[in-house]
């Protein structure tokens, strides 16, 4: 028995500081068309979208060949579905705002949002919260 559970040990992949804790996200939004213009504007990137049922989603740039749990890298959708909801009080996820993070915050007003928290410095860069065009509450962090 202690040997099946130390074969086990050694299967399991270790999370440390080489390794991501988050490997997706899904950000509900209830217009699917208008959150998928605010990322579109706010980050200057094209996104795909794909109904599967009466379930709505948009999906950030992502490798389709890469499987994001065991490659380390992390990518998410604009999710609409009866399941998910809009929020500002929910998990506060922050996306990569690479390479100026006030060339991102420029451009949260006009396209549909708000700044919650400007600009503020932080050891590994700059963060920012704003408020998405369905009411989301999202971090954005980058290194200038």
């Amino acid at each position: 028995m202690l040997k099946n559970v130390e074969t086990s040990k050694q299967l399991l992949r270790k999370i440390d500081e080489e390794t991501n804790i988050l490997t997706w996200f899904e950000i509900p939004v209830s217009d699917i068309e208008r959150a998928k213009n605010f990322y579109e504007t706010i980050l200057a990137l094209e996104m795909i979208k794909r109904i599967d049922g009466n379930d709505e989603s948009v999906f950030f740039p992502y490798n389709p060949n890469v499987i994001q749990a065991t490659s380390g890298r992390v990518t998410g959708v604009l999710s609409k579905s009866e399941e998910n909801n809009p929020s500002s009080q929910g998990t506060l996820i922050y996306i990569n705002a690479s390479p100026a993070i006030q060339t991102v915050l420029d451009k949260v007003e006009q396209a549909g949002g708000k700044i919650i928290t400007p600009k503020m410095q932080i050891p590994p860069g700059f963060i920012a919260v704003i408020m998405d065009s369905a009411g989301n509450r999202i971090g954005l962090h980058a290194e200038k």
